[in-house]
């Protein structure tokens, strides 16, 4: 375990973990993690951020030389409440450059401004637009984190019932079941340095407005996914998200996926977003990287 590892955990443990736990409203943490989030972990140097004119508000993330005709579409994190492009620059300019892919990451709308389905209605129309761009299927990698890792899946899901199949998926700890069912949720709950899992139900009430949590494009965990493409997930051992990473990839694996589950040890979640600071995150990244090329090289 690296040193940074274990001041990062006692960092979330005893700093983090008590403000989520603590705070008031949806708007409040938003504005937090948009204030900290590209301050404790900024772009590398020489990092492109576009703005895009399309449908969502869309933002083309890269760093070094990406290579021309393929491209990752990255919805973010944030429990649906918070995250945007701006503050994932840091993450995202890392893995950008490890990989040698340009990023689009749409800012769709959060739960304080319109309850589901408007983040997958957003994601659907992100998709669009790249098609729309000329990219084809094949040659657009989904990826996304925590609820965009849940968001991700489910619009693969519905990419794949229409037809399109993109050229894979990597989820980072995604949050894929928001029926709360996962076994890690009561197992985990004491060593996740950072979920507070008592506000996973308001959460998750707030986001679905009344409508089924078992709903696929809530929960991809309940969807279909005929003729999947290869998917990569990362999770840690000591997440309350590790049931949902686990249940996923064999759901996947029995529909005909190739399917690679990385289980990381004693990591907080989504450690790859604190990769300017933590050696496991960076190598978290370069082994998405790897994943990336793979299965873009032979994409049409």
């Amino acid at each position: 375990m690296s040193w940074q590892r274990r001041a990062i955990n006692a960092w979330m443990r005893h700093g983090m973990k008590p403000v989520l736990r603590r705070a008031s409203s949806p708007e409040l943490a938003r504005r937090v993690f948009e204030f900290a989030a590209p301050r404790l972990y900024p772009a590398l140097p020489f990092t492109r951020l576009l703005p895009l004119r399309a449908p969502v508000p869309m933002t083309l993330v890269s760093c070094g030389r990406p290579r021309v005709g393929q491209i990752i579409l990255f919805l973010h994190g944030g429990a649906y409440l918070a995250g945007s492009a701006r503050a994932y620059q840091g993450m995202l300019s890392r893995l950008s450059q490890a990989a040698g892919l340009e990023i689009a990451v749409p800012d769709y709308r959060l739960l304080q401004q319109a309850p589901f389905p408007a983040a997958y209605e957003d994601a659907l129309l992100a998709w669009q637009h790249l098609r729309q761009r000329g990219y084809a299927p094949g040659r657009i990698l989904l990826a996304g984190d925590s609820a965009g890792g849940g968001l991700a899946l489910a619009l693969l899901a519905g990419l794949l019932a229409e037809g399109e199949r993109p050229a894979g998926l990597i989820a980072f700890s995604p949050w894929c079941d928001l029926t709360l069912s996962g076994a890690s949720l009561h197992d985990n709950r004491a060593c996740d340095v950072l979920i507070p899992t008592g506000r996973m139900p308001e959460v998750v009430e707030q986001y679905l407005a009344g409508a089924d949590p078992a709903d696929p494009r809530a929960s991809p965990l309940f969807a279909d996914f005929p003729g999947p493409p290869p998917v990569l997930i990362q999770v840690s051992d000591s997440e309350v998200l590790r049931s949902d990473a686990e249940r996923m990839a064999a759901r996947l694996q029995a529909a005909g996926s190739a399917v690679q589950l990385r289980l990381w040890h004693g990591l907080p979640h989504v450690w790859q977003f604190m990769a300017g600071h933590l050696p496991e995150g960076q190598a978290a990244l370069e082994e998405a990287a790897v994943f990336a090329r793979a299965v873009l090289g032979g994409g049409t």
